[in-house]
């Protein structure tokens, strides 16, 4: 059998109005308030666990005038220095940025003090982890808008045996659709089961 594609597959437009919020609703009214320029704060720092959606809301904004710097714990020293440069230059031009993260401004290590200060001044944001449910109705959302359908038991069993990291589930139920137009099989559990058992997915 071919490997599954799963991360070449192309990536739907990403918007606030398809993202699911779950407990992140207030997060997500800020950041559309933010987005249009009825909330005051030049700066967000938006942080949350992989998977949490800060891909998904950084995209969301359309805004130009909104600088984007995401994945700040894997920055290197000059790469800190120039973050610290442009948040300066933020609060001088009347501008904006977000800036993603993994983890809390206290918990970023290597990093000097004014920088650290320098990223709790605005908003920081953090996202709650998404529940099954939540990402229950991303996949629902996600194949409706591939075009494709998915049974509820289908969806479950891949929430109890996959990788739980929705990137992955999404990738992975994007790739069984093309499998099943390839191999003229419906999506069931037993297609997913042969997929395992080949190591496909």
């Amino acid at each position: 059998m071919d490997q599954l594609l799963l991360n070449i597959l192309p990536v739907p437009q990403k918007n606030f109005e398809n993202f699911v919020a779950g407990k992140n609703i207030e997060i997500v009214s800020t950041l559309q308030a933010f987005n249009n320029d009825s909330e005051s704060t030049q700066l967000i720092f938006l942080w949350g666990c992989a998977g949490s959606g800060k891909s998904h809301l950084i995209n969301s904004l359309t805004n130009n005038n909104i600088e984007k710097v995401e994945d700040i714990q894997n920055f290197n020293h000059d790469q800190n220095r120039n973050l610290f440069m442009l948040i300066n230059d933020i609060k001088s031009q009347n501008k904006k940025l977000i800036i993603t993260c993994d983890r809390s401004p206290d918990e970023l290590v290597g990093i000097d003090e004014d920088l650290h200060s320098r990223l709790k001044w605005g908003l920081v944001l953090n996202l709650s982890p998404l529940t099954d449910e939540d990402k229950y109705q991303i996949i629902k959302i996600k194949s409706q808008e591939n075009g494709y359908h998915i049974e509820d038991k289908v969806i479950n069993y891949c929430l109890r045996h996959l990788r739980r990291d929705l990137h992955t589930l999404i990738n992975t139920f994007q790739a069984l659709d093309e499998w099943s137009l390839k191999s003229k099989r419906a999506i069931t559990i037993n297609l997913i089961k042969d997929l395992q058992r080949n190591n496909i997915i």
